[in-house]
Order: structure tokens, then C-alpha cells, then sequence
């Protein structure tokens, strides 16, 4: 039918010229109103017809056919905003989507190492090459500090207060923050800075603490190589990340005893309700140790 067809081309133009949306934001609309138009055009409804039953039936079919919940999320936004502006040029009288109530999003708790896995990771390095001491030293810090990957790539020399336990970054929004660190991890960048950095650095100078092997700061894209290549040598088939470590890091300590609050100030994290994941994971956590090990699970 031509009118849906209409109402899309118009939808479209609107949003490239008059919202200035990037090209791929109006690709996704595109693709996902010509399937809904196409869905309208087979049960012969127009536009007047569509009320909230039959987007509940389009979204049910989607599910039908097997699309994600991320999928059916987008959609259900894009005929929000495509009836909203429908209604706004007169071109329905109501919106359907006010009827519809979007689904939640799953919950995906991210990826954690248990401890015995944490120190076959720690352990894959090769620890006597520049290389593989640098190695074996940036995972220590990342898991003893649960420094983001962006963080570790931009700490600095003057960032390490060694003598006191301590380091500062800059996190997310350029706000600083002090962690503690271990004496594990202190004297492992106490052997790097004396054996491994002063070699990466080839008669150069860098404020950066972790180097490439051309004395260079390290990348983010190198961390991850480095991290998903000792992941396979450690054995590990879990689907691992640098953030992983983090959130390794997270979860540890709050089984062993740590404080929410605590774990969120470590963390940096501005809202405490981005830190409660954790205490999921270890409340998970906590009921496969029950089912392993209870006689009567």
C-alpha cells in the first residue's frame, strides 16, 4: 500500500534534514520501518488501522522469527518516534505506541574469573623477556586496582605514590580518584621499571608506565591482543576481555567481605546502583557453590 510507503519516505526526510541524524541512525530506521511496513501491507492494514494489538502481534511475530531482545527493543523505539511524529503532522490521530510498554532489557552479568583461573592468567607470561615481565605486570595491576583498560593505557609515572600503597587516575568525566595497591602488584612494576621498561624504552623518554615494544604508550587494542593471547595459553575458555579483570577484581572482594560503597569508590563509580551487578554475580556465584557441594541440592 502507498500510504505506509509515503509516511516512511516523509519519516525519513524529516530526520536527515530537519534532526540531522547520523546515516546509520536512519539506516536502522529505514530497515526497521519498510519490515513493519511490509508487515502492514500483508495483513492490509493502513496507518488509521494500527492500534496497539496489532504492534503487539508485529512484536510477537519478530519474536517468532527469532530476533533478539536488543532487536525488539530498537524497533519498539522506532515506531515510537515514527508515530509521534505521524500524530504531530496530523496523519493519525493517536499514537499506538502510548499503549505499548517497551520490554526490559536482559540483564547480561558480564564475564568473571574465579581465582583459580585469575592465577593461571597471571601465570602465562613469560616472565624472563621485556615483553612478557611488562605482561605478567599490567595484569597484576588490573587486578589488583580494577583499573579500566583506558586507565592503565594513561597511567602515569607520577600516578604511582609506590612508597604509600597508592596510585591516582582520571576515570570517566575526568574524575580522579586514589586506589590502593597491593605489594603483589608493586613489586611486580618494581621488576618491570628495573628490567623490562628501561629496555622498551630504547634510550627514549615516556611518562606513560606501560610501554609497546617500541617504547611507545601502549594502546587499548594492544592490551586486548595481549590479554586474549594469554588467555588461550592459560586455557581459559570463558569469553575474556580486559574488562573482565575488572570486574574479576569487584567481585573478589566482595565475597570477601568488602563494602558496597567501598567497592563503588574503588570502582569510580558516580551511581552506586551501576556497582549492585556485582553482589549479582556473587549471589550467583554463592548458589553454584551451593548446588556443587550441598548433599541435598
Amino acid at each position: 500500500m502507498q500510504e505506509i510507503d509515503n509516511a516512511i519516505v516523509d519519516y525519513l526526510h524529516y530526520i536527515r534534514i530537519e534532526r540531522g541524524l547520523s546515516e546509520n541512525t536512519i539506516k536502522s530506521y529505514h530497515q526497521d520501518l519498510v519490515q513493519f511496513g511490509e508487515y502492514l501491507n500483508g495483513e492490509k492494514l493502513v496507518l488509521d488501522q494500527v492500534d496497539h494489538i496489532v504492534i503487539l502481534s508485529w512484536l510477537n511475530k519478530l519474536r517468532d522469527l527469532g530476533k533478539s531482545n536488543s532487536s525488539v527493543i530498537r524497533m519498539v523505539t522506532t515506531l515510537r518516534n515514527f508515530f509521534g511524529y505521524l500524530v504531530r503532522e496530523k496523519v493519525v490521530a493517536h499514537n499506538p505506541m502510548n499503549d505499548v510498554r517497551p520490554p526490559k532489557k536482559a540483564e547480561h552479568l558480564p564475564a568473571v574469573l574465579s581465582i583459580e583461573e585469575i592465577d593461571r592468567l597471571l601465570q602465562a607470561p613469560i616472565e624472563d623477556t621485556p615483553l612478557g615481565l611488562r605482561n605478567r605486570t599490567l595484569l597484576e595491576v588490573m587486578y589488583a586496582t580494577g583499573l579500566r583498560v583506558s586507565e592503565l593505557v594513561n597511567l602515569k609515572m607520577s600516578d604511582l605514590h609506590l612508597q604509600l600503597g597508592l596510585i591516582q587516575t582520571l576515570g570517566k568525566g575526568d574524575k580522579e580518584r586514589i586506589i590502593p595497591i597491593g605489594e603483589i602488584a608493586i613489586d611486580w612494576l618494581t621488576r618491570y621499571f628495573n628490567e623490562s621498561r628501561i629496555v622498551l624504552l630504547k634510550d627514549k623518554e615516556s611518562p606513560y608506565v606501560f610501554l609497546n615494544d617500541r617504547g611507545n604508550q601502549i594502546s587499548r587494542q594492544g592490551i586486548w591482543k595481549i590479554i586474549k593471547k594469554l588467555v588461550t595459553t592459560a586455557g581459559i575458555t570463558k569469553d575474556v576481555s580486559p574488562h573482565t579483570l575488572r570486574h574479576s577484581f569487584a567481585t573478589h572482594i566482595l565475597e570477601n567481605g568488602a563494602d558496597l560503597r567501598i567497592v563503588q569508590e574503588l570502582l569510580g563509580h558516580a551511581d552506586i546502583s551501576t556497582t549492585q551487578i556485582y553482589t549479582h554475580i556473587s549471589k550467583k556465584r554463592l548458589s553454584e557453590v551451593y548446588d556443587e557441594y550441598h548433599p541435598r541440592a
